[in-house]
């Protein structure tokens, strides 16, 4: 991947680089805020809690340092490219939205940096963003025209009928969807994820949100489990999960994008270790029954943490899959259970913990759940020594720094 900057614009771009460790995050929130004023309805494709709780801006900051830092070789970046663009595909991001996003995000250079921002520096990371832009805009095209030509496939937004609706626990529903045409649908893998459109009453936009499919790949349904999450300050916190719970009835319909994704099973034989945290158990239960069927005799290790035993969805699911595999150990870890008989461990997961039920540090390591909980794991596997190559986890929004 080439590129095709000048020597002397890739030299203003990397000067930059201290500049937005500094100001990132000042830059990228007035970003939003210009964008959000000129163009209203793109507040559609950003999730507004998000933005709120400056998570976005955070990992927009992060994105755009390290575009800069490797703009002359962003082939190294690519993997991240396409994580990101995984999450645009679903998110039926355009190439026509790459010039608006480019013109805001310059604005609130100058506007962020003042005079520091010379016309030499705007004109060079214009140049900059360019080149960037368009390897995302390549890189989403391929991913379009892979999804359309799946058997079943689509690109932007399909209809499907809400089939069944079951309470999992106090806090998470599951949704089995089918197409409303009563046609074929892609396959997806293990981990992977779908966007959901929904128009809510009082909210002037359209609101979109990216849930894992909770059960095994099948040519029967789709399934996403949902956890309703609870306003904080007033904040309309959970609307579209609180939205699913409280009005989406089974027969009715939800508009989906197709499967995207790149936290996906392995198919290594090494153990397989999967260490969930509250509502991050849906991709890796996803696993976990796919895991037991595609790859038999593989040792898995399923760990799930949750505040109590009404706080845990799905359980049943993993417990008869446990009885049923002696391949498959399953753990469960209650901060604050009302019965500890009905858990393995009180508290959190901790690393001496860990190592006494997983027998070596030279396993596949998936993890997904709360930011804090995916710090503490991620740490805990640093301090096994565990190979980066085996460590994966999974945001559930912007993509944070563990």
């Amino acid at each position: 991947m080439t590129t095709q900057l000048k020597s002397k614009t890739i030299e203003i771009v990397k000067s930059t680089v201290p500049v937005l460790a500094e100001h990132g995050t000042a830059i990228t929130s007035r970003f939003y805020q210009l964008l959000f004023t000129n163009h209203p309805e793109l507040k559609n494709i950003f999730n507004q809690t998000n933005q709120r709780k400056g998570k976005q801006p955070q990992a927009l900051a992060n994105a755009v340092y390290a575009a800069a830092a490797n703009i002359d070789k962003l082939e190294t970046i690519l993997p991240v490219v396409k994580q990101i663009a995984h999450k645009h595909r679903s998110l039926n991001i355009r190439p026509e939205h790459y010039p608006i996003v480019g013109e805001n995000l310059l604005k609130a250079m100058k506007d962020v940096l003042g005079d520091a921002a010379t016309d030499e520096i705007i004109t060079a990371w214009a140049e900059a963003y360019g080149v960037i832009a368009d390897v995302f805009i390549q890189v989403e095209k391929d991913m379009y025209q892979e999804t359309a030509d799946k058997k079943g496939g689509w690109v932007g937004y399909r209809d499907f009928t809400v089939v069944q609706k079951v309470k999992e626990s106090d806090v998470i529903t599951s949704f089995y969807l089918k197409p409303a045409d009563g046609e074929a649908f892609p396959a997806f893998e293990a981990g992977q994820y779908i966007t959901v459109k929904v128009e809510i009453p009082g909210i002037p936009y359209t609101c979109q949100r990216q849930y894992s499919l909770s059960c095994k790949p099948n040519d029967q349904y789709y399934r996403i489990s949902v956890k309703k999450e609870t306003s904080v300050s007033n904040a309309p916190d959970g609307v579209v999960s609180t939205y699913l719970h409280e009005h989406v009835e089974e027969g009715g319909t939800l508009s989906i994008s197709a499967p995207a994704g790149d936290f996906v099973l392995d198919e290594s034989n090494k153990p397989l270790v999967l260490i969930s945290g509250g509502v991050g158990l849906t991709p890796l239960t996803s696993m976990l029954e796919t895991v037991v069927e595609q790859q038999p005799g593989r040792e898995v290790y399923y760990i799930h943490a949750a505040q109590n035993e009404k706080m845990h969805g799905l359980k049943d699911s993993v417990r008869i899959i446990g009885e049923n595999y002696e391949n498959v150990h399953s753990y469960v870890v209650y901060e604050k259970p009302f019965d500890e008989t009905l858990c393995d461990k009180t508290g959190y997961v901790d690393l001496p913990w860990l190592q006494t039920i997983v027998p070596t540090n030279d396993a596949s390591f998936y993890f997904c759940g709360p930011e804090p909980f995916m710090k503490a794991v991620n740490r805990a596997l640093k301090d096994w020594e565990v190979a980066e190559e085996n460590i994966h986890f999974e945001f559930f929004g912007p993509q944070g720094a563990l």
